[in-house]
Formats: structure tokens, sequence, C-alpha cells
């Protein structure tokens, strides 16, 4: 298997805008009144966006082995799929209430 080269620092700083851009919308998203009845939902998929691409170019798992991937990818998925339930077991998603 051919070794596949890392990134070039061009790309970490596209990412690194990317990550800007991502968390600027987090923080308008909060202003607007109107998108209230999907905040949280909003805001969990825009940090889940973050989080991989912190992991796949900083921590550098694009560039390991698919075994370390799955490691690392099984677990969490399982993880986010549990704080979600809760979440939604507590009705953390109710914004206006039963």
């Amino acid at each position: 298997m051919a070794e596949r080269g890392h990134a070039t620092v061009g790309t970490y700083l596209r990412v690194a805008v990317l990550l800007a851009v991502i968390t600027a919308l987090e923080v308008g998203v909060i202003y607007i009144r109107q998108l209230t009845p999907i905040l949280v939902p909003l805001l969990l998929v825009m940090s889940a966006a973050k989080f991989s691409l912190v992991v796949l170019f900083f921590m550098h798992l694009r560039y390991d082995a698919r075994v370390l991937s799955t490691l690392f990818v099984g677990p969490l998925i399982l993880a986010t799929g549990l704080a979600v339930a809760l979440m939604t077991l507590t009705g953390a998603f109710l914004v206006f209430g039963r």
C-alpha cells in the first residue's frame, strides 16, 4: 500500500479558517430567534463537524491506518448515540416545554 503524504501548510490554514467560520456560525445562530426550534440539533451538527475536522487533520487520524481510525470512530459513534439518547430522554430538545 502506498503511503499517503501529509497535508501541506495551506491545507492546515484552510481547515483553521473553516473552523473559525463554523465557530462564528455557532455564535451567530444563538441570536437568531427563528432557529430556536432546531437550535440544539443545529449546534450538535456544527460541533460534530468541527470535532471531525480537528480529529482528521490536527490529530492526523486521516493519515493513520484504517484500523486505528475504526478503533477511534467506533466508540465515538456509540458515545454520541448514547449522549443524544440521554438528552432526548431528559427533554433537552424540548424548546417550548411539554
